[in-house]
């Protein structure tokens, strides 16, 4: 099997850490709540954290449940307390089947306080609860580590760690934008500073700033990362390369990985990048032992037909229609390089994390702070344009990106400082 080129994990303990944390004493964590916005993006990384933290069978997940389905798809903007409060007023004069009409795609919606996904019963997340179950359960379970990511959570996860100061340790994921105070530790990606550069306040007319940009530099509660958490680790990895093995081990090799995202308000393109991928992956295809395209959910259909129109029937390509088990992990475990859309720092982060070539389609129409990503990461040498000129049997090395192994060092580093460690 071919090895996976990943840095392992951190281990539990943090160097230094005093010998007098045993496990029945109370400044050992042993347990995690996460606090999600259900957007994958974002829970992600919180899954992620947690699981290099070695608290990956000991967590809850709440999530930040909006009003959804008819009109709240236009009220997201919002915060989510006044969100739900305009909701009750709409549901208060059309009655309870005003809102649940249908959602952007036109499917019915439930309401309902939990979420079901698979087995798990998904709660909606209620600071004081969570507070109070922090507390209640202190002298037996010890400190809880929160962690949460995204606008939505913001006020939640603050929340908690201000009913139950003594009892969590609250990581923020993705910059709150102000008030960091409220967090013991904050991470997130050093472009989201962006907008604190010369370059970046030329961009953004002084009257949005504090709406959309954090407000000072970054202090003692933030760890700064160049791309975003995920869960792709060694172990991950190497679990993919054992269930994929029947079905990737035997490609013919070099094997090209295809990621296609999908264009968002700082990174657009359509049919335009996707004629243009199409054409590029013509000219490398004698060098390509086999292709594997993937799409996520926010790719456009149009973007997807054009690719499986050209590539459809071509024996060397094989692409996935999104039926059956997603090989996402599989062909990170067992790709020899990988072309990614711009638009997806999620799928950046993970490849780039693998030291295996990645080649990016698209960085030239990302704007503001997304295009400073881009540029970190061609700065680092962890990825390169996609020219189609290459010959992508020839492979180049970096410094794989480890900054989810290194956020939960942080957060260990922090623990320490307080006193506290974790029993992974």
């Amino acid at each position: 099997m071919r090895p996976i080129r990943l840095p392992s994990p951190p281990s539990g303990r943090f160097p230094g850490t005093p010998e007098m944390f045993d496990s029945g004493l109370h400044g050992v964590i042993r347990r995690a709540v996460i606090i999600g916005n259900g957007f994958a993006g974002a829970e992600n990384q919180c899954l992620g954290l947690v699981r290099a933290l070695g608290l990956s069978s000991c967590y809850s997940l709440y999530r930040v449940i909006r009003p959804r389905g008819g009109i709240n798809r236009w009220l997201r903007w919002l915060p989510v307390s006044v969100h739900k409060s305009v909701d009750y007023l709409i549901r208060s004069i059309y009655g309870d089947n005003f809102k649940y009409e249908g959602n952007a795609n036109g499917q019915k919606m439930v309401p309902s306080s939990t979420e079901r996904t698979g087995l798990l019963d998904i709660l909606e997340a209620d600071a004081k609860r969570i507070a109070r179950m922090a507390r209640d359960t202190f002298d037996e379970n010890g400190p809880l580590l929160v962690v949460a990511s995204g606008r939505d959570t913001i006020s939640v996860a603050s929340s908690i760690r201000q009913l139950a100061p003594k009892n969590v340790f609250v990581v923020q994921i993705q910059h709150p934008r102000s008030h960091l105070n409220m967090f013991d530790l904050v991470i997130t990606p050093c472009h989201d500073y962006y907008h604190l550069t010369p370059d970046g306040q030329k961009q953004i007319p002084w009257f949005l700033r504090r709406w959309i940009t954090p407000h000072h530099p970054p202090d003692r509660h933030v760890f700064l990362t160049v791309g975003a958490l995920h869960q792709a680790d060694s172990p991950a990895l190497r679990s993919a390369a054992s269930l994929w093995h029947d079905e990737l081990a035997r490609l013919l090799k070099p094997v090209l990985v295809v990621n296609i995202g999908g264009p968002t308000g700082n990174c657009e393109y359509g049919i335009d990048l996707a004629k243009q991928l199409t054409d590029m992956l013509q000219k490398v295809l004698w060098s390509c032992g086999s292709v594997r395209i993937s799409f996520s959910r926010r790719t456009p259909e149009k973007v997807s037909k054009i690719l499986g129109k050209e590539f459809g029937n071509n024996p060397k390509v094989y692409i996935w229609n999104g039926e059956g088990a997603n090989p996402h992990v599989g062909h990170l475990a067992w790709a020899d390089a990988f072309v990614i859309t711009a638009d997806s720092v999620s799928m950046l982060s993970e490849a780039c994390s693998t030291g295996k070539p990645v080649y990016v389609i698209g960085a030239e129409r990302c704007t503001w702070k997304f295009a400073d990503f881009q540029k970190r990461l061609q700065e680092l040498g962890v990825v390169r344009p996609f020219t189609g000129k290459e010959d992508i049997s020839e492979t180049w090395s970096y410094p794989p990106l480890n900054d989810t192994a290194e956020a939960a060092r942080r957060v260990i580093n922090a623990l320490a400082e307080r006193g506290w460690t974790i029993q992974a």
